[in-house]
């Protein structure tokens, strides 16, 4: 088999939107993506992240907040911003990977009760997973 394409999901903290992209990214490529994630400020894997990734049976309790200047000396075929932070910073990486943008509200700042919470998680699930599905049927 040929080498992994590979794929990098950028946002802020890489705790919640950019997590959920990688496993969903990992899940649905069927192994032929090499998939990572990142931060422009990285924090803590959001605990209601890894709860609405574990509802669709993907775990991602596992995974830490990582730097995307980690990945400044890395080659990704695809980049992808999730949120305007990233997409300002995004620049900074070097390399010849496309660059696209997502964005995607920020399901750790909602308010409310925990199934308030809750549902802006798996919204927001929902749709990196449509527009995953959709980066897997333009890219295959």
């Amino acid at each position: 088999m040929a080498n992994p394409k590979r794929v990098l999901f950028l946002c802020t903290a890489n705790s919640a939107r950019s997590q959920m992209a990688e496993g969903l990214m990992r899940s649905l490529g069927s192994g032929e993506w090499d998939v990572q994630s990142g931060g422009t400020f990285p924090s803590f894997v959001h605990p209601l992240a890894i709860q609405v990734m574990k509802e669709i049976g993907i775990d991602i309790s596992r995974h830490t907040s990582k730097s995307m200047n980690q990945f400044l000396n890395e080659e990704f075929d695809d980049i992808i911003t999730l949120c305007e932070e990233a997409a300002i910073s995004c620049p900074a990486l070097p390399g010849k990977g496309k660059r696209l943008h997502w964005p995607l509200e920020d399901p750790a700042a909602a308010v409310g009760s925990m199934e308030e919470r809750l549902a802006v998680f798996r919204r927001i699930r929902g749709e990196i997973k449509r527009k995953i599905d959709e980066f897997l049927e333009s890219a295959g």
